[in-house]
């Protein structure tokens, strides 16, 4: 089973990462009861094999069934299933997705309106370059490490050393979260267009713009991670409205 190169079902198929088909293939077999709470999946060279990925695709896979709740690693043992459906609130290094997301908006949604009162030319100038290098960048790890770079940059253009030092405290579970999120929602090219928002309303000196594009980001942000974590039975497709066809 060659899982390096697939894609989504559906009229309009879509190509998917190789760990995104592993996660999704893993998944499924763990929700099924191929794997029954309690089991131990194969070992990482036995699932290579068999699906045909490298190490470092089946890593990420992995990692990803652990955040949604699904499996546990225990050292020298293997990964072993501990539920057989995802959790509704995954974790992020040490902190849960509804903890992070509570702090980010009560924290950066200000923080992005006193940024567009406060920034300065060199504030703007530095988050137009990194918005230029994430608009281009394809690699996922590079972009993840530009995005926590880009929010500690618009909580330094809000000119309170305090609201950089909490941004700077969960910045590992921010990167972990927006991993999380490119790789299994697609939501690169959205964070850009989004922060692109975020950046124009700095640029334009609106603190109500740039409020409301921080709440519109962080919104989106919360959509995906629901969406991944509880996908669209076939009933709400057939009953909910899309949204340009593509995941948000």
């Amino acid at each position: 089973m060659n899982l390096s190169d697939s894609q989504t079902g559906g009229p309009l198929p879509r190509r998917v990462s190789a760990m995104e088909a592993v996660l999704t293939h893993l998944r499924e077999a763990i929700e099924r009861g191929d794997y029954a709470v309690g089991d131990k999946l194969p070992s990482e060279a036995e699932l290579c094999r068999r699906l045909e990925v490298s190490r470092p695709v089946l890593r990420e896979a992995l990692r990803a069934l652990q955040t949604m709740g699904l499996t546990a690693s225990r050292t020298g043992k293997g990964t072993f299933v501990i539920s057989s459906g995802p959790v509704e609130d995954p974790t992020f290094g040490d902190y849960a997705a509804s903890d992070l997301l509570e702090v980010r908006h009560h924290i950066e949604i200000p923080v992005a309106g006193y940024a567009a009162l406060r920034r300065s030319a060199e504030d703007l100038d530095h988050l137009s370059h990194l918005l230029e290098r994430m608009e281009r960048e394809t690699d996922t790890t590079a972009w993840v490490a530009m995005d926590t770079l880009f929010h500690l940059a618009v909580a330094q253009a809000a000119r309170n050393p305090v609201f950089r030092r909490v941004i700077e405290e969960i910045r590992d579970a921010l990167a972990r979260q927006s991993a999380f999120l490119n790789e299994l929602g697609g939501r690169r090219e959205q964070s850009n267009r989004e922060h692109r928002a975020i950046v124009e309303a700095l640029a334009d000196g609106s603190e109500h713009d740039a409020v409301e594009a921080m709440t519109h980001h962080l919104e989106r942000v919360e959509t995906t991670l629901t969406s991944i974590v509880r996908p669209a039975t076939a009933d709400d497709r057939t009953t909910a409205p899309t949204e340009g066809g593509q995941q948000a």
